[in-house]
């Protein structure tokens, strides 16, 4: 560690371990922890590295400030912006991202200084973003955060927007030389949100429709590359009728997935249930992100049950969960039943987990990679859902027995008996075959 006479910072150098063969753009991470942080910079850089290995860059070094205070001009202070420059070109850097977001004026300043590509985390996490979004709808939230980002920003970017092929930071909207028309972002911004609005109404009819089959609602929430798709897999997988081509996309790296997928599953007495996938949170996702994808989030509070899934490999799952529960709170969902879901224990060094209880809901173990406890959290859902099913018993004449084949397909029949006057079946159906029916319940 190199100290300065300038007694209210230090700054680290980290060299990473790199294939020199690596053909990926080369970035530098840059950071400043403050004296009254609440996260450990290091973790939150370690997450930085993660984001940049996303994105397709690989990190051959790391630099972390300790400040009492920012500087306004240049984030960290001008003599180290000179210094990582020197790093910058020993080792043959192309882009240098910063651990928080930068202001133009601050984006431009360094620059002029370092002389490479300078990029911020909320940009890094938008240009992720653009790189995974596959539907029409999630390609439009993702640009209109970006142009939102990047619209008071133009002063700050120099030429490298404009090229295409840039790399790391500039995909979406980076090619349409975002500095020389602010109004033609203006009215870009404007066609977007207009056919976001219509894509909502489209939503709010499927939406509509899913509330009209009363079938429970399961949304699984937490952070990304916490195991969501593969748990939604994990429990399809159950279901023997279940096909593959229900399963949705994983890959274990963070937001393999952002578009809102939805699931039809069935629990042990029979019941069947919609689960839905959502958007995986991150420590300091944009506002922009959170505000472009808030219609697709609030799917959340329709939902009859919120399942968080949480790594519990992972070191900084007490930060995560906080990133979650934060999250959930704006939306104003934590009054609904929250189970918490520890993923992954088969990779966790020990079970001992270190986060406050309190705000977690119930919580348990599984391995939704290898299966452990599935069946227990399938009983777990069952108990924790509205009940919306109904003990019955049924007679049902021999004229009829095509009905009772019905029942035996959809439902676990508890009892079963041939009696003189007709089939006696006990089980539990669901409200609609229960009014449905009802002329034969005794």
């Amino acid at each position: 560690m190199e100290r300065t006479a300038e007694k209210c910072y230090t700054i680290t150098y980290k060299i990473e371990v790199h294939d020199m063969e690596n053909k990926n753009e080369k970035v530098l991470i840059a950071g400043v922890e403050l004296h009254d942080d609440q996260i450990d910079i290091e973790d939150s850089m370690d997450e930085l590295a993660e984001l940049v290995e996303a994105a397709g860059g690989t990190v051959v070094a790391r630099i972390i400030q300790r400040k009492d205070r920012l500087n306004a001009a240049y984030f960290i202070g001008k003599g180290k912006a000179e210094e990582i420059r020197e790093h910058c070109e020993q080792l043959e850097v192309d882009t240098v991202v910063f651990n928080d977001e930068l202001s133009g004026a601050q984006l431009r300043n360094l620059e002029e200084i370092i002389d490479r590509k300078i990029i911020d985390r909320t940009n890094l996490i938008l240009d992720i973003f653009a790189l995974r979004a596959s539907s029409k709808e999630g390609k439009l939230q993702v640009k209109l955060a970006q142009l939102k980002y990047r619209l008071p920003r133009l002063i700050g970017f120099r030429d490298y927007l404009s090229r295409e092929g840039a790399g790391i930071g500039t995909r979406g909207p980076g090619e349409q030389k975002l500095e020389t028309d602010r109004r033609h972002i203006l009215r870009e911004i404007h066609s977007i949100e207009k056919q976001l609005k219509e894509a909502e109404g489209v939503r709010e009819v499927k939406r509509r429709k899913r509330l009209s089959s009363q079938l429970p609602m399961i949304a699984l929430v937490g952070y990304t590359n916490a195991g969501k798709s593969t748990l939604i897999n994990a429990l399809m997988d159950h279901d023997e009728a279940e096909e593959n081509s229900k399963h949705v996309y994983v890959e274990d790296m963070l937001f393999a997935t952002l578009d809102t997928s939805h699931r039809l599953g069935k629990l042990p007495n029979g019941q069947s249930f919609l689960l839905g996938d959502t958007v995986g949170f991150v420590s300091k996702l944009p506002t922009k992100l959170i505000e472009a994808f808030k219609g697709t989030l609030e799917e959340v509070k329709h939902a009859d049950l919120l399942i968080h899934v949480v790594d519990a490999s992972n070191k900084n799952l007490d930060i995560q969960i906080k990133t979650t529960l934060k999250l959930l709170k704006e939306l104003e969902v934590m009054d609904k039943p929250l189970l918490t879901v520890f993923n992954k224990m088969d990779k966790a060094e020990s079970p001992e987990k270190g986060h406050d209880l309190r705000d977690i809901g119930e919580s348990m173990d599984i391995s939704a990679k290898l299966g452990t406890n599935l069946e227990l959290l399938r009983i777990k859902i069952q108990e924790m859902l509205p009940q919306i099913y109904r003990d019955a018993t049924l007679l049902i004449p021999y004229s009829n027995q095509s009905l009772v084949s019905y029942f035996m397909k959809e439902y676990e029949v508890e009892k079963l008996e041939y009696l003189e006057e007709g089939t006696r079946i006990k089980l539990v159906i669901d409200q609609i075959d229960f009014d449905r029916y009802k002329e034969y319940i005794i």
